[in-house]
């Protein structure tokens, strides 16, 4: 046998597919004009005002960089991203620097939920400013899903570059290297669980009051379209827990408030800067590609703690949701052979005009939905018996049903009239485990106890759906809608009545009786 070489990059991963914009729609088509930014999908001009509006859509599971951004469990928006977007409405007018702006509510993003942005520039004021806001709303059916308002500002008319950054010695003479050894493990236990693509930090310096870095984007990550990618500025500014002076460190912080924000460049990948306290207090960063040229500038930068309270307040309320029945509409009828299996489905099979069997075995081939009438046990008052009983029986016919070959490709309906509460339940639990197995295979029709007429049951075998329900006599199916989130109470007692106290017996509770 003849040897061959191995080649000498059998473990290098590259990916050759261009990497696709999520959410990249034709804008134009819709009579919109093209934002042309990866945040952002189309422009507005206002037609009785001189603003304008910019809107997206965003979510983790779009825009996956955005999920190595978590803090305290939760995958945030950073900060520069609102940065970024505000900076992108003002050139749309051709406002190019961010005078202020004010961040407020977080914006929590969901793994695969998505939200909808809207960024929104003002009228010019009686100065020559615009004001500039960024809104949210979860991208749900809802019509009446709120907005919130997480970033407000202003915006002025374009400077020149201020000041550059001198490269021309890197690292800047006299400054001295800060160890990065395990930086971002420790930003971890603060609450900052980064991804790659925030950790671009490769090397900071200090003199004085100074502090020099250099950052990089992770080579696969995509920079067209942005103006500063925010996980590059992000990156640089996590630099700025060294500014609180030597040996000293500001864990935990994200930015709140900035000030005096231009950007002269874009496209960069690799950038050098330097962050320094400024007199008026906050921090002012210079940003600079390899070369010394300017790319961007803020004047002041305010960081506050990241507390855990206020995004777990968010994300509770942002989780609350209840299943509910929602009216729908078929868009046919089942027009397909039907048949009724059991002895306690003949008023069904009249209802239906449907041949009724006793065993599944005695179905034809051709027949592709079955029906089965499934009622309480009538000989027992006792709930528990009537629940045990109810699903055993369930649980024997699906078995049966999943076990035939000869109907694989049909479907079994469960019509459900007038079980207890807890018996549907638990018949609506069972089956969830077989929609899990098996999909499209068994789908449950409850009655409520309403009559069923031939052309609502035709409808309803009509859709594709594993639940239906005859309610008012329409066709309704379970859908999670979100509900508002309870105002926060202090439970008060007012020191009346009876009160039992658990745990009596051990220190604390004697204590509280």
């Amino acid at each position: 046998a003849r040897r061959t070489d191995l080649p000498t990059y059998p473990f290098q991963h590259q990916h050759y597919w261009p990497a696709a914009t999520p959410g990249v729609q034709d804008a134009v088509a819709l009579g919109l004009e093209p934002a042309g930014h990866p945040l952002l999908g189309a422009a507005v001009p206002l037609v009785e005002s001189d603003g304008v509006v910019l809107a997206g859509r965003l979510s983790a599971g779009t825009h996956t960089w955005l999920a190595d951004h978590e803090v305290h469990g939760s995958v945030l928006l950073p900060g520069t991203a609102f940065v970024e977007l505000a900076v992108r409405a003002g050139d749309e007018v051709g406002y190019g620097r961010l005078e202020e702006l004010s961040l407020g509510v977080p914006l929590v993003l969901g793994r695969r939920e998505a939200v909808r942005i809207q960024v929104v520039v003002g009228t010019p004021d009686e100065t020559g400013r615009r004001s500039v806001s960024v809104y949210s709303r979860p991208d749900v059916p809802e019509e009446d899903a709120p907005w919130t308002q997480h970033a407000s500002g202003t915006l002025v008319e374009e400077e020149s570059p201020g000041e550059a950054l001198d490269v021309s010695v890197w690292p800047p003479a006299g400054a001295r290297p800060v160890d990065l050894d395990g930086f971002y493990e420790d930003r971890a236990e603060d609450g900052f669980s980064y991804g790659p693509v925030f950790r671009g930090l490769r090397a900071v310096w200090r003199r004085g009051d100074e502090v020099f870095v250099e950052v990089a984007l992770p080579e696969q990550v995509p920079v067209r379209g942005f103006g500063l990618h925010p996980a590059l500025l992000d990156s640089v500014l996590h630099a700025a827990v060294f500014t609180a002076g030597e040996g000293t460190s500001e864990g935990g912080m994200l930015p709140f408030a900035w000030e005096g924000v231009s950007l002269y460049a874009s496209g960069a990948s690799t950038v050098r800067a330097r962050l320094v306290r400024a007199e008026a207090g906050g921090i002012a960063v210079t940003v600079v590609d390899q070369d010394g040229n300017p790319v961007a500038a803020i004047d002041g930068l305010v960081v506050r703690p990241a507390g855990d309270r206020l995004l777990t307040d968010r994300r509770a309320a942002d989780d609350l949701y209840r299943v509910e029945w929602t009216p729908t509409t078929a868009s046919g009828r089942h027009d397909g052979p039907l048949a009724v299996v059991g002895q306690d489905g003949a008023a069904l099979a009249e209802t239906l005009g449907a041949a009724a069997y006793a065993e599944l075995a005695e179905l034809p081939e051709e027949t592709d939905v079955v029906l089965a009438s499934v009622t309480g046990d009538g000989t027992s008052d006792d709930i528990l018996t009537t629940l045990h009983v109810t699903t055993a029986r369930v649980l024997r016919l699906v078995q049966q049903w999943l076990d035939d070959e000869r109907h694989a490709r049909a479907r079994l309906v469960l019509v459900t009239a007038g079980l207890p509460g807890p018996v549907l339940g638990a018949v609506r639990g069972l089956l969830r485990a077989v929609w899990s197995e098996h999909p499209g295979r068994v789908t449950l029709l409850d009655m409520a106890g309403e009559p069923l007429d031939t052309e609502l049951a035709t409808r309803a075998l009509a859709l594709d759906e594993p639940e239906i329900a005859v309610r008012d006599e329409r066709l309704a199916v379970p859908r999670l809608v979100r509900v508002a989130a309870p105002p926060a109470t202090a439970d008060v007692w007012g020191g009346s009545g009876a009160v039992l106290v658990t745990g009596g017996t051990g220190g604390l509770g004697a204590v509280v009786a």
